[in-house]
């Protein structure tokens, strides 16, 4: 698919160094468009939505909250930590809203597999269907996440 203007626009905003140090695109070279088209497509595969990914991703989010700097274990096997930073992110495409630093990590110890995220990924599957292209530090490969999060 042809990538239009508007998603050449958000692209530019998730160079490294734009809006984050890092970036949102990892060193992916695919146009935005196909990133997230390709993602679209595992989702479906997978038979879900990325709104229910979004929704499991925040529900581990909210327990690692609780228990904020420190692990928390949930559901026997599952270790979390959610750390909150400093400074708030604005969503790279361009909508209103800004999002707490943070970076909550979630062990599946029973298959030794963890994944690494921020309150911002969640706003970025749930309403854009944006897993962060391949090598950003944040980056959510969907079949990873639906394996740790066990979700069905």
């Amino acid at each position: 698919m042809k990538q239009d203007l508007y998603y050449t626009k958000v692209q530019q905003r998730m160079k490294k160094g734009v809006l984050v140090l890092d970036g949102f695109l990892g060193n992916d070279k695919r146009n935005l468009i196909d990133i997230i088209n390709e993602d679209n497509e595992t989702v479906k595969r997978l038979g879900l939505t990325h709104i229910i990914i979004a929704e499991k991703l925040d529900e581990f989010r909210e327990v690692g909250l609780k228990a904020l700097e420190e692990s928390v274990i949930y559901k026997d096997h599952f270790e979390i930590k959610a750390e909150i930073f400093r400074g708030k992110l604005p969503c790279p495409f361009g909508e209103k809203g800004i999002y707490q630093k943070s970076e909550i990590t979630v062990i599946n110890k029973k298959i030794n597999e963890q994944i690494k995220y921020s309150d911002l990924s969640i706003h970025l599957i749930k309403e854009h269907g944006f897993y962060q292209g391949i090598g950003s530090p944040y980056r959510l490969d969907p079949k990873k996440v639906v394996r740790v999060l066990e979700i069905s």
